[in-house]
């Protein structure tokens, strides 16, 4: 058992105040979920709820692999339990001071140091998955603050380099541009996307040696401190026809439709419902809807969850979402945070052309 030192902060993660009561906070919402059912552990074992929990700690190495550890919250203390090729840099580098780490051989059993810890069968976090999604819904001032930070350099990265493209730039060149941008932020590229003009029948274009042609998409989620950014922008070189620009203001009437209905206490299958016939009462038809998932909250997951009709999560103020409505040749998307005064876009960047769509500043295609 190894007893963590203060880390040593990172300038973008806020100050030791900030995260002390951020880590209090989600402490006592994990003890009610305790509370609620009776048990004295939870065991968390995913990225979402563990990087929320510690404040955005990094628990991984590759992006597409499973965490290099798992977390044991009991009624007294946290217990990190980790391969010991792992555990000086957490210590050192990611994790909360009051966490004690609890390192296994790399060819050792994480869960069989989970039995040791625990007098009676952990909570699994399947269990509580509703539970754990709505203690992690409404963002914290610290969380809030980062987040939005994370977006706006995000969509400025969006900014510079697709105002730097031309017809005859790759897809690929413009994906690892801002991928390079977005490692150069401090952030981990999760999906970067970008389609020429041939490709844009498709929702998700993984770059190709194509060439932009006249118009192109491009797409970034990038994840910080454990929550992710969704921005989508388009560019378009020699300028627009009627029915782009129709199909383009439509899209954002769609997106209008769905942000009037992000409103407290709503509940996503109804807001599933708006966006159903919402593609309809713009001129995409009932069916436009099936051909792409249609976002949902977001913050500590590319999305937390999907909105379908089966999801019934109630939204809350200070709550992240990232709805991306879109229709053949046509998307929108953008991180939005959910306030007292209504829905404020996060990942804004002043230089981007937008237009007003019920109030709100909403992204047009760059013209280059």
């Amino acid at each position: 058992m190894t007893t963590i030192p203060a880390r040593v902060l990172d300038p973008l993660t806020g100050s030791d105040a900030d995260l002390a009561g951020e880590r209090a906070v989600k402490r006592r919402r994990l003890l009610d979920i305790l509370d609620r059912t009776g048990r004295d552990f939870l065991l968390l074992t995913s990225n979402t709820a563990m990087t929320w929990y510690l404040g955005g700690s990094r628990l991984h190495i590759s992006l597409a692999g499973d965490p290099v550890a798992v977390l044991l919250v009991d009624r007294e203390r946290d217990h990190l339990v980790t391969f010991n090729n792992e555990a000086d840099r957490l210590i050192r580098e990611e994790l909360p001071a009051d966490v004690v780490v609890h390192p296994v051989p790399w060819h050792g059993s994480m869960h069989e140091v989970v039995r040791r810890l625990s007098s009676s069968t952990p909570l699994d976090e399947a269990e509580v998955k509703r539970e754990l999604r709505a203690a992690r819904q409404s963002l914290l001032p610290v969380e809030a603050a980062l987040y939005e930070d994370l977006n706006r350099e995000v969509a400025e990265a969006l900014t510079d380099v697709l105002s730097a493209a031309r017809p005859h730039t790759p897809e690929r060149q413009v994906a690892a541009e801002l991928g390079a941008r977005v490692i150069a932020m401090g952030a981990e590229p999760l999906v970067l996307l970008c389609n020429g003009r041939e490709r844009s029948a498709f929702r998700h274009p993984l770059p190709t040696s194509s060439p932009l042609g006249r118009r192109a998409m491009a797409v970034v989620c990038a994840r910080r401190n454990g929550m992710v950014a969704n921005v989508t922008r388009w560019v378009r070189f020699d300028g627009s026809t009627a029915g782009e620009r129709d199909a383009e203001a439509r899209i954002a009437a769609v997106e209008a439709d769905i942000f009037a209905a992000t409103v407290p206490g709503a509940r996503l299958d109804g807001i599933f419902d708006v966006i159903r016939s919402s593609y309809d009462a713009h001129g995409f038809g009932p069916d436009q809807w099936r051909l792409h998932h249609q976002g949902g909250p977001a913050g500590y997951a590319g999305r937390d969850p999907r909105v379908t009709a089966s999801t019934d999560d109630e939204v809350v103020l200070n709550q992240a979402f990232t709805w991306n409505p879109s229709g053949p040749g046509v998307k929108i998307e953008d991180t939005v945070l959910l306030t007292a005064d209504g829905v404020r876009v996060l990942s804004v960047d002043e230089r981007w052309p937008t237009t007003e769509v019920n109030g709100l500043q909403r992204p047009v295609t760059l013209e280059v």
